[in-house]
Order: structure tokens, then C-alpha cells, then sequence
């Protein structure tokens, strides 16, 4: 491993020896200059890590020469010496982006601490986060043996998430496979798990059954609305994925308290159409379809299948008898955005307001169709990243900066996640079969019934029966469908990309927090 090189800069050098000889018997290299420039042209001949910098240098100050060193080299960090504790100069130093600041005289300990902190910092968290879960990951394994209910598969998969995205920063390959293998063992007893239960909970016949979609306005925001005085924002980000969530949410918390944060079960198929009208309804498809036929389209039908989230929104809010003044908007583009943003004070008047955004869910679709997004978000941490860079930049954010302004509360929630498929499963049917990946109904399906989940009464699970003998199958854990004429060619363009309709943890378990106004 190449030693850290360390250049110190200092017109008094010379009295610093005994510091320099410390840092050398601890490995680290050390290069010396008595003044500004000569350390400007050090920087400008070798490859520094970190730069140790008098603050009262003669000829070109410490501030002058920190300037010159960003405007080089903006990555390296500084550390400022000073004999001054006056604030003014701090400031100046703060400002020009040191990494640190250090009172002379300075101790051996002190310098030793600087170093871990802004050069091994990372190293050391990321091995800490390593033993951490080895330590964990015995404890998980032994629940997913056991009988979870649905809020200890919450309290799981949050471990699960919060693991990957602590261990993602860590260079050790060896550690994220294990916890790779340990979130597929997680997925595949999930996915038994809603096999078991399913049924029960949307039949109202299990003791516990979890918030889902057709109760989530009833259970989660009705009750936030009777509890404020100023107008309620719902924002829900379509197909917007448990760890993406936790991405965003520093940014989100810069602005609210976040009070609650939470994980809802998405109804089968975990798709747009059967899970955000369910969610807008409060009723279950079948129920949507015998009670507002004018607001349900069938898969089969043509035009889009979401056109009457703000009809039957209003219904919901009549039946729960919420006589209230609420607005919807859908944004589907940037102009949409945009526009939105800009007259978001026209919403202040009213007790209830609901934006959909859908851009994750374009972005999932883009990334399968488009190999610049394929190789932008080729796996789940890059996803998160490009998903993160996007709601940094983007309109939806400007919108919930406006919500902070005003000091309104807020929830942020989605209709269902995603996974990221990799399995192909073999299914055959005519063409009336629809092109989901993740789930398919027919008449004339076949398939090995072992590897999915099959429900040939489709009102079982609330679901529209289309003809008689209408069946629907689920994919599970990060399986795919396929047919088998064409099967490799297909199979190599789907396969590592993200879909949803299905079950998995990623796609079931998906977030709504509540935010409270600073």
C-alpha cells in the first residue's frame, strides 16, 4: 500500500521537526516548504493527499496561497495552522473550503486525528459497517427462519436497506455479496409470505394485516388532514423504490422533521394501473370496476388506464365525508413541472393537495430501452444515484422548497417499487396476453405453476376477471417472463433491468413518511 503524502507548509519549519519525525515513524511521508509559492510549485510537481498550511507565511499569505491551491487543485484537502484564534480569519479560511483548521501550537494527537479524519475517515467507517453487519447478519438470518408478521418483514427489510446503502460505500466486494445472497434468501421466504397471506388480508380474514394500497388515504392521510390547520401536500413519486427514498431523504430533511417513516404493502400486480387507482379509490380493482365503471379501463382497452385518479380521489373523500376543497396534478413532463412550480400559490387555499410526479417510473422504463441510461444506472447503487442527481435538479424539489416556505406539512409516498430481474420463467399464451414481465393474465396460459404465484380466481384477490376463465400468475424474487419462442435474444435485452408488477420486497414494501414543517 503507497504511503500518504503530506506536504506542510510553514515558515518556521524548522521547530516542527519533532512533529514530522512522529508522522514518518507512523508511515506517512512528509515534504516540507517554508513559503507560498515554493509549496505551489511542490503541489504543481507532486502528487499530494493532503496539504498542512501556515496561515502567517510571509511573501504570499496562508489565505492567498489556499486560494491558488483550490483554483488548482480543488480536491486536495487543507488544513489550516494558525496562531490566531481571531474569527474573522476562520471565516475566510471556512469559506475558501478547508477540510480542517488547527490553533498552534499543535500536539502530535492532534495532527494524527486530522489525518483519520479527513484521509482514513471513509476506510474506517466502511470497516466498522463491515463488522457491524457481520455481527447482523447471524440475527437476520435467524428471522427470516421464523414466522415474521407483516411489520417485522417492515422492520427486516429496513435492516436490509440501511445495511446496503452503509456497506455500498465500502470497497469490499466479499461483504456485498454476502448481504446480496442474504436480501435473496430475504425475498424468496417474502415471497411465501405473501403467497400465505394474501388472500386473507384483501378478504379482511387475517387478525393482522398490513396498511396497503386500497387503505392507505383512509389509514395514513385522513388522519394527518384532521390534524392540521394549514393545507395538506401529497406527493407521490411514482414507482419510487424504498432505498431511493432513503437517498433523498437528507435533502428532504434540511427543509422538514421527517416524523414518520414508514413502509405500506402494495396490492398485487404492483403496476400503476391496479395500484394507484386502488390507492385513489380505496377500493380494490374488482371494486373499483362494479362501483365507477365510467373511471375503470381494462388492460385490454384502449387509452390510458390512470385518466380518473382525481375522480375517484374525490369520491373517497365523500365517502369518508371529507367535504373539503383539494386539488390533483399529475406532472408527465418537464414544462409540467415547471409550470406547476411556478403557481403552487394557487394551491394555499385549498385543505387537501395531490401531485403525482412519474419521472422514476420513466426512468425505469428509459433504462431498459436506452443503453446511455443502461450504462448510467447499470446496477441499484448507480440507479440511486442517478435518481438522487435528478430530484437534486429537479422541479419537484423547487415544489417541496415552496411547501417548507410555507410551513405546511407534507407526505411523500409511491404506488410501488421495483426490482432489478434477472431469472428468466417460461410462459406461453395467444396474443391477448399482456407485456408485463413481472405478472401476466389470460385464458390460455401455460406454465410450471411451481415457479410463480398463480391465482385462477381472479375476484379472489379483487382483481377484474376479463373472460371466464381468466387467470393471473405473479413472478417472484427477481424472476422474469419469457416466452420461449425468440428466448435468448430476449432474456439478454430484459434481463438486469428494473420491472415491477410482481412480488419482492423491493416492489410490496414500499415508503410514505410524513414531514412536519420546520
Amino acid at each position: 500500500m503507497e504511503k500518504v503524502s503530506i506536504l506542510w507548509a510553514d515558515d518556521e519549519i524548522d521547530l516542527l521537526k519533532p512533529h514530522i519525525i512522529f508522522l514518518e515513524h507512523k508511515g506517512y511521508e512528509v515534504l516540507t516548504s517554508t513559503n507560498g509559492d515554493e509549496a505551489l510549485d511542490m503541489i504543481q510537481e507532486h502528487p499530494f493527499d493532503i496539504i498542512f498550511l501556515d496561515e502567517n507565511m510571509p511573501g504570499l499569505s496562508g489565505i492567498e496561497t489556499l486560494e491558488k491551491i483550490k483554483e488548482r487543485f480543488p480536491h486536495i484537502p487543507v488544513v489550516m495552522i494558525t496562531k490566531s484564534e481571531e474569527e474573522s480569519i476562520m471565516e475566510e479560511a471556512i469559506g475558501s473550503k478547508i477540510a480542517d483548521y488547527l490553533i498552534k501550537p499543535v500536539k502530535p494527537n492532534q495532527i494524527l486525528l486530522t489525518l483519520k479524519r479527513n484521509l482514513e475517515n471513509q476506510k474506517l467507517v466502511s470497516e466498522k459497517a463491515t463488522l457491524s453487519y457481520q455481527q447482523e447478519f447471524r440475527q437476520i438470518g435467524m428471522e427470516l427462519s421464523n414466522s415474521l408478521s407483516p411489520q417485522e418483514w417492515v422492520e427486516t427489510y429496513k435492516r436490509l436497506i440501511r445495511w446496503e446503502l452503509e456497506l455500498e460505500q465500502s470497497k469490499d466486494q466479499g461483504i456485498m455479496q454476502v448481504l446480496q445472497m442474504q436480501k435473496n434468501e430475504a425475498n424468496v421466504v417474502f415471497s411465501r409470505f405473501i403467497e400465505r397471506n394474501y388472500v386473507n388480508w384483501v378478504n379482511n380474514k387475517a387478525e393482522e394485516k398490513p396498511v396497503m394500497s386500497h387503505t392507505l388515504i383512509r389509514d395514513k392521510v385522513l388522519p394527518k388532514l384532521d390534524q392540521t390547520s394549514k393545507p395538506l401536500f401529497v406527493i407521490l413519486i411514482d414507482n419510487l423504490r424504498y432505498d431511493q427514498f432513503k437517498v433523498i431523504q437528507p435533502l428532504l430533511e434540511e427543509l422538514f422533521r421527517v416524523e414518520q417513516d414508514e413502509l405500506y404493502y402494495s396490492i398485487l400486480p404492483t403496476t400503476t394501473q391496479y395500484a394507484r387507482n386502488a390507492l385513489f379509490a380505496g377500493l380494490m380493482p374488482s371494486e373499483i370496476r362494479r362501483k365507477y365503471p365510467q373511471y375503470w379501463i381494462d388492460e385490454e382497452d384502449e387509452g390510458t388506464k390512470n385518466q380518473f385518479e382525481a375522480e375517484l380521489l374525490g369520491e373517497q373523500l365523500k365517502r369518508f365525508g371529507k367535504d373539503i376543497r383539494f386539488s390533483y396534478h399529475k406532472v408527465l413532463n418537464l414544462n409540467a413541472g415547471k409550470k406547476l412550480a411556478e403557481n403552487m400559490a394557487n394551491m394555499m387555499d385549498n385543505k387537501l393537495n395531490v401531485i403525482v410526479y412519474n419521472f422514476v417510473d420513466m426512468l425505469s422504463h428509459a433504462r431498459t430501452e436506452m443503453e446511455l441510461i443502461r450504462e448510467l444506472a447499470e446496477d441499484e447503487a448507480a440507479y440511486r444515484s442517478l435518481m438522487l442527481s435528478w430530484f437534486r435538479h429537479s422541479s419537484l424539489y423547487d415544489i417541496i422548497q415552496f411547501i417548507a416556505s410555507k410551513k405546511s406539512d407534507m407526505i411523500v409516498t409511491t404506488d410501488h417499487g421495483s426490482v432489478y430481474v434477472k431469472e428468466p420463467v417460461k410462459i406461453l399464451g395467444d396474443r391477448s396476453v399482456n407485456t408485463n414481465l413481472r405478472y401476466k393474465y389470460g385464458k390460455s396460459l401455460k406454465y410450471n405453476a411451481k415457479e410463480l404465484f398463480e391465482i385462477k380466481d381472479p375476484e379472489q384477490i379483487f382483481l377484474p376477471r376479463i373472460h371466464v376463465s381468466t387467470t393471473y400468475v405473479f413472478a417472484r424474487d427477481s424472476d422474469f417472463f419469457a416466452y420461449p419462442n425468440n428466448f435468448n435474444h430476449y432474456v439478454n435485452y430484459y434481463r438486469n433491468t428494473f420491472q415491477h408488477g410482481g412480488i419482492s420486497l423491493s416492489e410490496v414494501l414500499v415508503p410514505i413518511a410524513y414531514l412536519k414543517a420546520k
